[in-house]
């Protein structure tokens, strides 16, 4: 049995599609019940930071996806961290065996907040005994649409971002590994760089969509970005950001994709066609 989490999620749902094709024994862990429904398959209502049905939750599995959004911090701690922590600690007690986690690119204990978080999380499950497996996306071609912090607003894509390049992925096909993961050998503290097949540029991207790209600088975004709302530490984090991929950090092109689910990542282009 395989437990997903954030099964409502721009990956659960793909993920939750997947398993049910292939007829794998599988529940959902969703906070609400009205979206459980939604999902068609068996789910269970429980949160994070709710131990009591984590604990619930977790009766009879064996495989646990392992993913959540971040939160506010507080007190210069990521909730996140806490939050999957003690998730990994309910799956040791409750016997589970392996955890497929959902990190972010290349996490590192300098990284930002957000970022760094996904560091200390994979440290904490590789010092708990379990078998595990980290998959580390670059940025999801979703976001474009659904994302905050100065992708696209205003009909237009705008942010310091240069010529720096990113091989953006569909959330689809992260969940097209996770579901390899899941349903195959068990972990063995591998973790996969996942990338789209190609490194664009947010001008070309912007092409693509077919609106404007405006360079910023980052002052300029700061502000932007201050105006819509977003709290200070999420404006530092994301120009932090910036200033990776302006330098090209995530301009590489891995083959772990292919090498999880045998066949090649959607490009941008099949990504549009496939939302249209």
């Amino acid at each position: 049995m395989i437990l997903v989490t954030g099964a409502t999620g721009t990956i659960g749902r793909y993920l939750v599609r997947a398993l049910a094709e292939a007829d794998v024994p599988f529940r959902a862990l969703v906070r609400d019940a009205g979206k459980g429904e939604e999902l068609g398959c068996e789910f269970v209502v429980g949160d994070f930071g709710n131990p009591a049905s984590l604990a619930s939750a977790l009766k009879g599995v064996d495989r646990l996806l392992l993913n959540s959004g971040g939160a506010l911090p507080v007190a210069g701690q990521q909730p996140m961290v806490r939050q999957q922590t003690g998730a990994i600690d309910a799956a040791r007690t409750a016997g589970v065996s392996s955890v497929v986690k959902v990190s972010a690119w290349r996490p590192a204990p300098d990284a930002k907040l957000s970022v760094r978080g996904h560091w200390e999380i994979e440290r904490h499950l590789e010092a708990s005994g379990l078998r595990w497996s980290s998959l580390q996306p670059t940025g999801y071609m979703q976001n474009f649409f659904t994302g905050e912090g100065g992708f696209t607003h205003g009909d237009a894509l705008a942010g310091p971002y240069g010529a720096g390049r990113v091989a953006y992925l569909d959330a689809y096909d992260v969940a097209a590994c996770a579901a390899a993961l899941l349903t195959g050998p068990l972990g063995g503290g591998e973790t996969y760089a996942l990338t789209g097949p190609e490194a664009l540029t947010h001008e070309e991207i912007a092409a693509k969509l077919a609106i404007p790209f405006h360079d910023q600088t980052p002052q300029e975004a700061a502000e932007g970005l201050r105006a819509q709302g977003l709290p200070g530490w999420f404006v530092d984090d994301l120009l932090w950001l910036y200033a990776d991929i302006s330098a090209g950090s995530m301009s590489e092109v891995t083959t772990a994709v292919g090498d999880l689910t045998g066949r090649a990542p959607r490009t941008f282009a099949e990504f549009l066609a496939n939302r249209a």
